[in-house]
């Protein structure tokens, strides 16, 4: 039976998430390598564990009395590993963590790294993604998020905040009179972030606050094709101050208006409040908490 432990445990997982695709996805699995192991489970059992359908799965009787007890098992192994996370100097386990991919390089990215280094036996699956990931239906444990949350039902931490700048590529700027005030750049081009407001606000040093909407020439759904397209000379963005930085000091991009503040993005950690690995999770938030500070 032994053999079979994991074999139980991404039949657990296929229940939960509710297809084979969708477990597949949660364990970084081929969808029909997770299909023949079910399939192999219920040779080893002699029983269908599981009604297949073109749309759907559903447990057979037996399966569902099975499933209550791989279920069973697999919360007293979860328990079992916080347990020995809580009294071990060395932290054991795994954590599938999200991120905005514009933090591949960022100090959260390098933090995580040390993480890994301190920590040798926790293995790390990290999800590098400008969409919103969901806790639950997408399986990971944390999220890291950037914005101001909006959802009380998770358990957050803030890990900082990130400047923001208004940049343009040093060519099309060359092309324009240089702007006196934001609302100069009205009927300049600009470049989107699906994600933000289409209204750029920034609040003078003597407390004035502007929105300018512009021409919106072109929208993306990542940060890293943001910085990218701005350098090719398409107009003015919105950009985290570590790429504004970066295309600054080569010269390629030019900060507008840098007396002018920009409201800054707030860094959360967030997971469920019923997390399968709470010592280990609150562990890397906090981790993450000390390295950025």
């Amino acid at each position: 039976m032994i053999d079979y432990l994991r074999h139980m445990a991404i039949f657990a997982r296929v229940v939960d998430e509710g297809s084979f695709r969708a477990a597949a996805k949660a364990m970084g699995l081929a969808p029909s390598r997770v299909s023949e192991t079910v399939s192999d489970l219920e040779g080893y059992l002699g029983v269908t564990l599981l009604y297949r359908t073109t749309r759907r799965i559903s447990l057979t009787n037996e399966g569902r009395m099975f499933y209550a007890r791989v279920a069973e098992m697999l919360r007293s192994a979860e328990n079992g590993l916080n347990e020995l996370n809580a009294l071990s100097l060395e932290p054991i386990g795994a954590l599938r963590v999200s991120m905005p991919a514009f933090l591949s390089s960022s100090t959260l990215s390098t933090a995580i790294a040390e993480f890994s280094r301190r920590h040798p036996q926790v293995a790390l699956s990290l999800a590098f993604t400008d969409q919103r990931m969901d806790l639950l239906s997408d399986g990971f444990d944390v999220n890291i998020r950037a914005g101001w949350l909006d959802d009380s039902s998770m358990m957050s931490r803030k890990l900082g905040e990130c400047a923001r700048a208004l940049v343009v590529g040093a060519d099309y700027a060359r092309t324009r009179p240089h702007p006196k005030h934001p609302s100069d750049m009205e009927d300049w081009d600009w470049l989107r972030y699906k994600h933000r407001s289409d209204y750029t606000t920034l609040t003078s040093p003597d407390g004035e606050t502007v929105k300018v909407l512009g021409q919106a020439r072109l929208e993306v759904d990542s940060v890293d094709a943001l910085y990218h397209l701005t350098l090719q000379n398409l107009g003015a963005t919105v950009l985290p101050e570590h790429l504004a930085a970066r295309g600054e000091a080569s010269g390629r991009l030019v900060r507008l208006f840098p007396d002018w503040h920009l409201k800054p993005l707030g860094y959360y950690a967030v997971w469920p409040d019923s997390s399968r690995r709470e010592n280990l999770t609150v562990l890397f938030v906090r981790f993450l908490v000390d390295f950025v500070e």
